[in-house]
This record gives C-alpha cells, structure tokens and sequence, in this order.
C-alpha cells in the first residue's frame, strides 16, 4: 500500500489514467468491431466507411500512448487488406 504522500499521489493519478485509457480502448474497440462486422456483412462500401472512421482513431490510441504504432499499423494493414478483398 502506498505510504509516502507522493505514493498516494501517483495512485491517484494512476487510477485516473486506468479509466480514461479503459475508455479509450473500449471506443478503439467498438470501431474495429464495425469494421469487422461490415466485412462479415459482405458490404463493401460500409466496410470502407467504418475503416475510413476507425483509422484515425486508433492512431490517436497510438498518440495518446495506449497502443503501440506499430500494433496500430498492423491493424489498419489488415483490415484495409480485408475489406480490399471484398470486392
């Protein structure tokens, strides 16, 4: 358990971060999970449409520390991939 004030301060602090990067997260996710769905739907112009909404979103996870770019990329990469393959 944390004793000294600054310790107590950090836990504070770390609660904090934890929930609005939870949030970020949940949201990155709940794109990515139109994204998927529009593929498994077979429609090509909503899969474009949810890809073209989710990219800038999960850039701004990468931006904001909680993905890393390169996991980010690779994401995009293969969604884009997919929903290319649709046609």
């Amino acid at each position: 358990m944390a004793n000294t004030p600054q310790s107590k301060k950090r836990a504070r602090q770390n609660e904090r971060r934890n929930a609005v990067n939870k949030a970020r997260r949940s949201r990155i996710r709940t794109y990515l999970r139109k994204v998927e769905e529009a593929i498994a739907s077979g429609d090509k112009d909503a899969a474009q449409t949810a890809l073209k909404n989710a990219q800038p979103e999960l850039m701004r996870g990468v931006t904001k520390g909680v993905f890393h770019k390169n996991t980010a990329s690779r994401k995009v990469s293969r969604l884009s991939a997919r929903v290319k393959a649709l046609s």
